[in-house]
């Protein structure tokens, strides 16, 4: 279980690494083929609907090939797609390798989260901010790599970075073994009989029937919309975090894009303790905690007036923002009980589609709006964040009441 846990976490770092060398490199790569930020904008949208497909495709790949083999075809794709990107090809073309690219990282994301959740049931919380803590050291990394690059002249071979962590990846995935009960549940007979093009029956297990009737329906609708702001505000803050700092405070192009290596820096570090500090205060406490603060940084944003300042609130956004993901996906999932094997796919391909439109929303917003305008606008999508946070915790309390009230009842 360690081994398959560390191997997920390399798998985070990776897709952590591509899921902002785009916004990192983002103001010289518009520069470069003369595009304007909505351009950007509709580049970032192209990943995030491949992102999207890769987790809505992941079943089916799974079902042929098996875990494994799924993730093999994703990490392969990625690494295919981010040498594509360091060619610079004519701008069209980076429109496909854009959706490939996506489509390699979303897959890894929803095979990866789903393995583990359903895999270790106490301490969930834990394990899920282990995975994300990499996924933010390698989003960390990257804007500071990307800098170095850039400062350079040698921005495009930032894609490389990601393409050989790509390759070592790869590597970790075919030649490991997690034991026998691990291997059957990451599909080695289906990968085996798919590459030997052996005609052996796989039995397949019984359909399930649809888990989610009558309130657990709309408490997954809720968390679907809640998933689908959060990752779209966390993208347009890691793509176009450089962008608004270079309009708003006239920052060069490289120490901008040392903004969003601070705000993973403190999204690794808040990681880090989210898990240990979720399970002690509850999952609906501190996720309705970090929407709320998370709501005042951003709304204090657009009235910093230097880069100390802002440097201050993405720093303290970070920090706040960093345990989201992880401890809503594993709260929904523990008020889902028994859909633990489809709710974190449902909830992260709802996130694709946030990281896919609110972006697209954002980069025209940066074209036709003051920047101010922008940034108040991110603070407007985590109000919402706040409202169905508190919607869900409600939900939760009452759960607990009525489960309570059920135990006193029996023993009376």
């Amino acid at each position: 279980m360690k081994r398959l846990l560390w191997i997920g976490c390399l798998s985070y770092f990776l897709i952590g690494l591509a899921h902002v060398v785009l916004g990192s490199v983002l103001p010289v790569l518009l520069e470069h083929y003369g595009r304007e930020y909505s351009e950007g904008g509709t580049l970032i949208f192209t990943q995030f609907a491949g992102f999207l497909a890769g987790v809505l495709v992941s079943p089916l790949l799974n079902k042929r090939f098996g875990k494994r083999g799924g993730l093999l075809i994703a990490v392969s794709l990625l690494c295919a797609a981010e040498l594509a990107y360091m060619l610079l090809p004519p701008w069209g073309w980076l429109y496909p390798i854009a959706a490939c690219a996506g489509f390699g990282f979303g897959m890894i994301e929803a095979v990866i989260g789903t393995i583990i959740i359903a895999a270790i049931k106490e301490k969930t919380a834990v394990a899920m901010s282990r995975l994300e803590v990499f996924f933010g050291v390698g989003a960390m990394l990257m804007p500071l790599i990307a800098s170095g690059l850039i400062t350079q002249g040698w921005w495009r071979f930032s894609f490389l970075v990601i393409s050989l962590f790509s390759l070592v990846t790869f590597f970790f995935w075919t030649k490991s073994s997690f034991g026998e009960t691990i291997d059957a549940e990451l599909g080695m007979k289906q990968l085996t009989a798919s590459i030997s093009g052996s005609n052996t029956e796989i039995i397949s297990e019984p359909k399930k029937p649809f888990p989610y009737q009558g309130k657990s329906l709309w408490i997954l609708l809720m968390f679907m919309l809640f998933f689908f702001i959060y990752v779209g505000t966390e993208m347009s803050l890691a793509n176009f975090m450089p962008a608004i700092l270079i309009e708003k405070l006239g920052m060069k192009e490289a120490g901008a894009a040392l903004s969003v290596t601070c705000f993973w820096i403190a999204m690794s570090v808040g990681r880090i303790f989210a898990g240990t500090v979720a399970e002690r205060i509850h999952y609906r406490v501190y996720v309705f905690f970090s929407c709320a603060v998370t709501l005042v940084l951003l709304a204090i944003f657009p009235l910093t007036s230097s880069v100390w300042s802002a440097f201050t609130v993405i720093l303290l956004l970070g920090l706040f923002m960093s345990g989201i993901f992880s401890i809503a996906l594993v709260f929904a999932s523990k008020m889902l009980a028994g859909s633990e094997e489809s709710t974190p796919s449902i909830l992260i391909a709802s996130g694709g589609v946030g990281g896919a439109l609110l972006p697209l929303v954002i980069g025209w917003c940066m074209d036709h709006l003051q920047v101010n305008q922008t940034a108040w606008l991110l603070a407007v999508f985590t109000l919402f964040m706040v409202a169905l946070s508190f919607a869900a915790f409600q939900i939760q309390r009452k759960q607990r009441a009525y489960k309570e009230q059920q135990v006193i009842q029996a023993g009376s």
